[in-house]
């Protein structure tokens, strides 16, 4: 009767613990389904670990006392009365809704995590692409810039070239003028300085569609 006494007890000390532990194996569950957290990050994922391996090694050694009390209740040494009897398919019938509800729990925990673990994934992948899409903006930012760049130098040749055709048309009309003068006073040379302004002008006309070409070309390519 002590043996018996005493597994009993033992099933009734395992049961009030598996009991205990799958009550916060449960609202592990719950909490991994509601929160948005990262699993790894919060501690949920070593925390469900933990708990599953208590409960497993709970209802193991409820399985092995049930069955030391379903062998000693089967002893024709030791006869069991009615009430032993009751008491032990009590604690097998205990037993088994244990462990019918432990494996429903699994599963919603494994839902739980697939779907803790689906949501962490998308996110990262939202994570990447803003982070992809912000490095294209910056680059894309950085090719305006240069454009940018590369306009004003274009434009401050262009304003240098122009002063610098300025201040030779100005030296040219002062060359024009003593020719003018030398032309009034030296008769015979009339004709040489005319066809050196032709071919000057022909020059000047050559020079600026080569330069206008040059920078029509160069801002084609940028743009």
């Amino acid at each position: 009767m002590a043996t018996y006494d005493s597994l009993h007890r033992q099933c009734r000390t395992l049961e009030s613990l598996f009991d205990s532990k799958l009550t916060s194996y449960s609202r592990l569950a719950s909490t991994i389904s509601n929160t948005n957290a990262d699993i790894e990050a919060s501690g949920s994922g070593e925390r469900w670990e933990d708990l599953q391996n208590e409960i497993d090694d709970l209802l193991e050694k409820l399985k092995e006392t049930n069955d030391q009390l379903q062998a000693l209740s089967q002893d024709p040494k030791h006869i069991p009365s009615q009430s032993m009897l009751r008491a032990t398919q009590r604690h097998q019938d205990v037993y088994q809704d244990y462990e019918r509800e432990l494996r429903r729990t699994k599963a919603n925990v494994k839902k739980a995590l697939d779907k803790a673990n689906l949501l962490k994934g998308v996110r990262n992948d939202i994570d990447a692409y803003k982070s992809s899409a912000a490095d294209s903006l910056l680059a894309e930012r950085g090719r305006i810039d240069h454009s940018h760049r590369m306009t004003d130098d274009v434009l401050e040749q262009a304003y240098a070239t122009r002063s610098e055709f300025q201040e030779q048309s100005r030296s040219l009309g002062g060359i024009n003028e003593r020719m003018a003068g030398v032309i009034h006073t030296m008769p015979g040379i009339n004709n040489l300085i005319g066809m050196i302004k032709s071919r000057r002008r022909r020059d000047a006309y050559i020079l600026g569609a080569l330069i206008g070409l040059g920078l029509f070309a160069l801002l084609s390519y940028m743009w």
